[in-house]
């Protein structure tokens, strides 16, 4: 089984979305040339920018509505969606180029496999077009995997938008909810996770350098240089910035050493988007348990139910 195979599974893919019906053809592209602002070059272009994982031009290519839910959406969904449309994890340099019979040719090539996406002939039924997709991995030269895609895309002011992959209907609005419940679980579980991480990392910097760090940022990797008081390494960028996965973390100093006595501090998580990126809050009191409850956004306490 080739790499790419192992990445594609259309079946459930998009599930949830409403099927589009009722498609026939009126008449097909009669000629080979990719004319600028027309369905192939837009789905060119789109295609190129899902490779890259280029947010705001793969917003560019969606229709008005559906832009408005994609900038409401969390980057992780952003980029998941993105996923879907290239099937491939990671991001990519694409590479824009034409077949023997100038068809519009994409290559997206990221560090561990590449694939070419062939775009068809265009079909058109009034302002719809439909465009065949083939994708292959770049090392199938016998064309054994093959995946055949049509995506359709409609004529929005003038201009060509994504309307739907394969059958599935793009209805961003219609999925947000049901994509934000499925991501605050793993969210919420991640800042959970995250949080004990962050406890583990001060108690670290406790005992190699006999006092707590001053904020999260001592924790995160130098710039430059071996690590140090001043940036410890103990934690990754974002946590040491202070969010990741749609969680803010907050680092309180709650008392300072007194007789003898280590000193002790607190930890907060809240959703950057309540309700949206997650609904439980989380804070890590100065004994050090972990508590979590359902504050709106706001931070919690040591008074909520402990964590699970």
């Amino acid at each position: 089984m080739s790499p790419l195979t192992k990445r594609l599974s259309l079946a459930g893919l998009l599930a949830g979305f409403a099927l589009l019906t009722g498609a026939s053809v009126h008449s097909q592209e009669s000629s080979s040339k990719v004319e600028p602002g027309g369905p192939s070059a837009a789905l060119r272009d789109v295609l190129a920018a899902a490779c890259a994982q280029d947010q705001s031009n793969f917003a560019k290519a969606l229709t008005v509505r559906n832009q408005e839910s994609f900038s409401r959406m969390a980057t992780v969904t952003r980029i998941a969606l993105m996923k879907r449309f290239v099937l491939l994890n990671e991001p990519g340099k694409a590479t824009i180029s034409a077949n023997s019979q100038g068809r519009p040719l994409v290559r997206c090539e990221t560090p561990s496999v590449a694939i070419e996406m062939q775009i068809g002939g265009t079909e058109f039924r009034d302002n719809i077009a439909f465009l065949p997709l083939d994708l292959r991995d770049a090392s199938d030269s016998t064309g054994e995997n093959v995946h055949q895609i049509t995506l359709g895309l409609v004529r929005e002011n003038g201009e060509w938008k994504l309307l739907s992959l394969g059958l599935l209907l793009l209805d961003l609005p219609a999925l947000e909810v049901e994509w934000d419940v499925a991501e605050m679980s793993s969210n919420e579980k991640a800042a959970l996770d995250a949080i004990k991480e962050i406890a583990h990392s001060v108690e670290a910097y406790r005992a190699k350098f006999s006092r707590l760090p001053n904020s999260l940022a001592n924790l995160g990797p130098p710039l430059h240089g071996p690590p140090n008081a001043d940036a410890a390494g103990l934690l990754d960028s974002d946590l040491a910035n202070g969010m990741k996965n749609g969680y803010s973390f907050r680092f309180v100093m709650a008392s300072a050493s007194n007789l003898g006595a280590p000193a002790k501090y607190e930890l907060a998580a809240t959703p950057l988007q309540y309700g949206r990126t997650g609904t439980k809050s989380y804070f890590r009191d100065s004994s050090g348990g972990f508590h979590a409850a359902d504050h709106k956004g706001a931070v919690g306490g040591g008074s909520d139910p402990k964590a699970e």
